[in-house]
């Protein structure tokens, strides 16, 4: 298996979060290195792994974890590994920064909107 580059935004609130995380892919057999930022909530891993098996492990720590938007964190079922990199996926994102700069109170909303049903309350039945 080839290495792979695998990104996720994972929810970490605190040191605690970020030391659930990494002590689970440390642990994780293939993992060459890995980078936690908690301020971007994005870690990215390094290793002879697949993205679902690290998607899997890293979800295990209760934290909400979701595969980065335009990295190479898609698994292959979505996207062969071969276009992950491409200048294509760059062109891609770059008309949503285009956007966000000419409607910055549209663009901020938007990632909010696809964000909200996941964050439902408990008590929504009631």
């Amino acid at each position: 298996m080839a290495t792979e580059t695998v990104v996720l935004k994972v929810t970490m609130s605190c040191e605690g979060c970020s030391g659930a995380v990494k002590r689970v892919l440390s642990k994780m057999q293939g993992v060459e290195s890995f980078d936690i930022d908690m301020k971007e909530q994005k870690v990215t891993v390094k290793g002879n792994v697949k993205p679902e098996d690290v998607f899997q492990t890293v979800s295990k720590t209760g934290k909400k974890t979701a595969y980065w938007e335009g990295e190479a964190a898609a698994p292959a079922a979505s996207a062969p590994p071969a276009a992950e990199a491409t200048p294509t996926a760059a062109a891609e994102a770059a008309p949503s920064a285009a956007a966000a700069e000419a409607a910055p109170s549209a663009a901020a909303e938007a990632p909010a909107a696809t964000a909200e049903p996941e964050i439902t309350p408990a008590k929504a039945d009631a």
